[in-house]
């Protein structure tokens, strides 16, 4: 249904409106409910397309968030995070746990796009992490906690 509502650029989720999914309908070149559930495996393959993932990946905060917000709220961010990367990313379970326990209440657009690049890009043993990398202090604070926990 992500993929779906990003190729509608629907603006809220659950509510489409005509003109979101005409547009929609019609780039997928669906004209029948039959047509659209025989596009329904194809729209999961975005997932395995880096660009396309980190566009829906993207889309999926400015969608999922409380529109008269700027932030996300942490409880709907940790949904969506586990829905787009709970499967791919191996320390996805960890961060879920690390921000159970932090004083995040809400993630912001500049921390949502750069757990992003976290997750494809730093290590899972956290080897390749630069401390004077310029990741926000929310994904600092990650490491530093993994790093106390293994201690």
């Amino acid at each position: 249904m992500l993929v779906l509502a990003w190729k509608m650029s629907a603006k809220s989720m659950g509510y489409f409106s005509s003109a979101e999914w005409l547009k929609g309908l019609t780039e997928l070149q669906c004209d029948s409910v039959k047509k659209l559930q025989s596009k329904l495996e194809s729209l999961r393959l975005y997932f395995n397309d880096p660009l396309a993932f980190k566009s829906i990946y993207r889309y999926a905060y400015d969608f999922a968030r409380d529109k008269d917000q700027r932030s996300m709220d942490i409880e709907t961010a940790k949904l969506m995070l586990n829905l787009l990367l709970g499967k791919q990313w191996k320390l996805y379970t960890l961060f879920a746990k690390f921000i159970d326990q932090s004083k995040y209440r809400v993630i912001n657009k500049d921390q949502w796009c750069n757990i992003l690049e976290f997750s494809r890009s730093i290590a899972t043993d956290l080897a390749n992490y630069d401390i004077d990398g310029a990741w926000p202090v929310m994904l600092d604070e990650f490491v530093d906690w993994i790093k106390n926990s293994n201690s």
